[in-house]
């Protein structure tokens, strides 16, 4: 690039700025569980049509006001009282389920009338209604815990509530909260992990963007020691994460869990890409080149490898697209355009800079160059030495490697992001231990014969089998079916009775059939369709990880093939919960093919460069190390595949694959001027092998910022990306040589047969 076309970058530079800064969006935040849903998944379309039917079934809050003294206090429960009727009147709320104002069914041969479940009107009524509660495990353990010591109120907000109405609503309920002395509460939902996620997304990227900058101009400081070395460089890539952010807003983009790792992540690329450059730069200087014709020499010697480099990174992060997971896919897609951005910055901002500013102080240049090609010199030559001994390690450590990985478990939970001891996942543990769960748990159910009902007995008799295995398997909270209505008005015909809460006799069920529907209605239970042919069956659970909820899962297919009759009952298990573990199995896969994907593209850009195939193939070789000895690192530490770490596979991938990038592209300068396959290896060895070891430093200082994270996700690609990146310097520099000695008379043919062509 000559003088004339850097004054024509910048001038695009210029006007590209302007663009942004005229329409500019302003930053958002968005955190949503179901970006993390498998899209065009035939059972996200059945749960979609499933809510329409029924409802959502994590538009909820579970609230526990805790008395440490019992909740069967007079004094206790009028407070709990005033704020349930306070809460029910908030703008949001749908309704809210409390022991506080439960009223029990009972038929008398006058009809149906209700009872209070609590009345604490008399010391005597509330010691006699306490102990009939305890004794019903219709409310122990459901609407209030078993040592009694806090009682559950069931917020059901508005269906598909919007982020900031969630907000809102739980900032209002909280401020209620605060204005009643109990002696503590719990929360668990939607409408509050979301606002404590968001919290967290602004403050990590607040972090992000302040570690990154430091961390920049630290290695800055430390490679150039000038101040156009340290002030230039952080002006070309704080452009191109500014353009890269402003694409992402402009196109509808919302930072999310995922795409506040972009900043430092876009950093250390662009800084690799630009170390390349300068370093080739200085070295012309060195050899006494002018100043001009070093900056033309360093474009246009660097120009392809560093754009292929960009290339093979964005495609890295582009494979994530093929996971379908929109939070996952488009902090691929808006990474990768983001490194060609930041591509864009560096090739029309550096030229310009470089031209118009004085060379880089030149007093230590030379001392370090040489003890660089001392360093370097002993290195090649010993690797040369032990060639056999270095083969063999590392076909035998990938080999090794690969038969842990593949032992890797896939396991994840709803709230992997959060650190262990956020207040979040410690609320959602409380409900966990002391009502169950969490984490609900939907199941379709049909009646099979198209002029059956689901209240026909015979399949309510298939529903309590099925309830009673999902209880035991489970291990769930109290459960709602179209039997519980049933149950409800058998225990209502036998005085309340706690042991009449279970499926009648035929006969029985048969004379209590017109109240079924009546108590159904007056207790606002949404169990069957109008028709009767559909109807669901809703727990919830404790969140124990996706690859338990798999075997769960199994079993339960295995019980319903086994034992409930098809030709009487259909059963489909469904829901968010489900639908997130499947999208932690899934993903896994996903990104895999996406990989696969990469892997193909990349390797015909190398095969293009050498026009052998053969050659291609070698130099993907060391590009499996660091993938396979990663997935060794993660089963040795416990780490399983899932949502936040199968990321790292592509990032790393698209990344590491860099290095080899540069490393054959210098190989097939060096060639290209005359040496054969040994001498250009030596060279390529001193020169881009020091460029290697350098932006491989920058680049694993910048991904280790990410452990500063509280999140999982970016603490996870921090740990795992950097460890990638040191098994990738490790194989370009010592095992892809040795790979490429051998086809040494492959390479040179196919050299020859080009400079002749030329």
């Amino acid at each position: 690039m000559n003088k004339k076309m850097s004054n024509r970058a910048l001038g695009f530079a210029v006007i590209l700025s302007i663009f942004f800064v005229v329409s500019w969006q302003g930053v958002s935040f968005n955190y949503d569980f179901e970006n993390f849903f498998q899209q065009d998944d035939p059972d996200l379309d059945f749960y979609q049509e499933y809510r329409a039917t029924f409802q959502n079934d994590n538009d909820y809050l579970l609230l526990a006001l805790q008395n440490n003294h019992g909740i069967f206090d007079s004094t206790f429960l009028s407070k709990a009282l005033s704020f349930y009727i306070e809460l029910q009147q908030l703008e949001g709320v749908d309704g809210v389920v409390s022991i506080l104002d439960q009223k029990e069914p009972i038929i008398s041969p006058f009809g149906i009338s209700y009872r209070k479940l609590l009345d604490w009107s008399s010391k005597e009524n509330l010691s006699k209604s306490a102990e009939n509660s305890i004794q019903d495990r219709q409310w122990n353990g459901n609407l209030f815990d078993e040592p009694s010591n806090s009682l559950l109120l069931l917020v059901k907000n508005k269906q598909m509530i919007a982020k900031e109405q969630g907000d809102t609503l739980y900032a209002n309920i909280e401020q209620r909260l605060k204005t009643y002395d109990f002696d503590g509460f719990r929360s668990a939902g939607k409408i509050k992990a979301q606002g404590a996620f968001v919290a967290l997304l602004q403050k990590e990227f607040s972090l992000f963007l302040g570690f990154a900058m430091c961390g920049v101009l630290f290695l800055l400081w430390l490679m150039y020691r000038s101040w156009w070395g340290v002030v230039l460089p952080f002006v070309i890539i704080i452009t191109g994460i500014f353009w890269s952010l402003s694409f992402l807003l402009l196109t509808g983009g919302e930072l999310d869990v995922m795409s506040v790792m972009q900043p430092p992540i876009l950093m250390v690329i662009g800084l690799s890409g630009m170390v390349h450059v300068v370093n080739h730069y200085q070295s012309a200087l060195t050899s006494k080149q002018p100043k001009e014709e070093a900056i033309y020499n360093a474009f246009k010697a660097l120009g392809l490898p560093v754009f292929l480099t960009a290339l093979t990174t964005s495609l890295g992060f582009v494979s994530l697209y093929f996971t379908n997971v929109p939070s996952l896919k488009w902090f691929g897609v808006y990474t990768g355009c983001g490194v060609m951005f930041m591509f864009l910055a560096l090739f029309s901002l550096l030229p310009f800079a470089l031209y118009h500013l004085s060379p880089l102080p030149s007093s230590n240049r030379e001392i370090w160059a040489r003890r660089w090609n001392r360093l370097l010199q002993t290195l090649f030559v010993e690797t040369l030495n032990r060639r056999k001994l270095i083969f063999v390690v590392f076909v035998l450590i990938t080999l090794v490697a690969s038969y842990f990985m593949s032992r890797v478990k896939t396991n994840g939970y709803l709230l992997d992001s959060l650190p262990e001891d956020h207040a979040l996942l410690e609320d959602f543990r409380f409900f966990d231990q002391n009502y169950g769960g969490s984490k609900p748990l939907e199941v379709y159910l049909q009646a099979a014969n198209k002029n059956g009902s689901i209240l026909d007995y015979p399949v309510l008799q298939e529903i309590k089998k099925l309830e009673e295995f999902i209880g035991e398997n489970y291990n769930s909270a109290f459960i709602m079916s179209p039997l519980t209505a049933v149950k409800a008005v058998n225990k209502a015909q036998n005085r309340g009775s706690s042991k009449a809460f279970t499926l009648p006799s035929a006969l029985a069920y048969e004379r209590m059939q017109p109240f079924i529907e009546r108590i159904g209605i007056n207790q606002n239970l949404k169990l069957w369709t109008k028709d009767k042919t559909e109807g669901r069956l809703s727990s919830r659970t404790a969140d124990n990880g996706s690859l338990l909820g798999k075997k769960q899962e199994e079993k339960l297919e295995a019980f319903v093939a086994k034992n409930i009759d098809k030709n009487l009952l259909k059963v489909r298990l469904t829901g968010t919960s489900f639908l997130i573990d499947k999208s932690h199995e899934l993903v896994t896969h996903k990104v895999f093919t996406g990989l696969g994907f990469a892997f193909l593209l990349v390797g015909i850009i190398i095969g293009f460069l050498f026009r052998s195939w053969r050659v291609s193939f070698l130099v993907l070789l060391p590009n499996i190390v660091p993938l396979v000895w990663v997935g060794c690192v993660m089963y040795w530490f416990g780490i399983d595949f899932k949502l936040s770490t199968s990321i790292v596979f592509a990032i790393a991938f698209g990344i590491a694959v860099d290095d080899s990038i540069h490393f054959m592209t210098n190989l097939r300068m060096q060639m290209m001027k005359g040496q054969d396959l040994s001498k250009a290896l030596f060279n390529t060895f001193l020169t881009t092998g020091k460029a290697i070891v350098l932006t491989t430093i920058i680049l694993v200082s910048g991904f280790a910022m990410l452990t500063f994270s509280d999140l999982e996700i970016p603490w996870f690609t921090g740990v795992l990306v950097s460890l990638s990146l040191v098994f990738a310097v490790l194989a370009d520099l010592f095992w892809l040589p040795l790979l490429l000695l051998p086809f040494k008379k492959v390479i040179q043919q196919k050299v020859n047969r080009r400079l002749s062509s030329d």
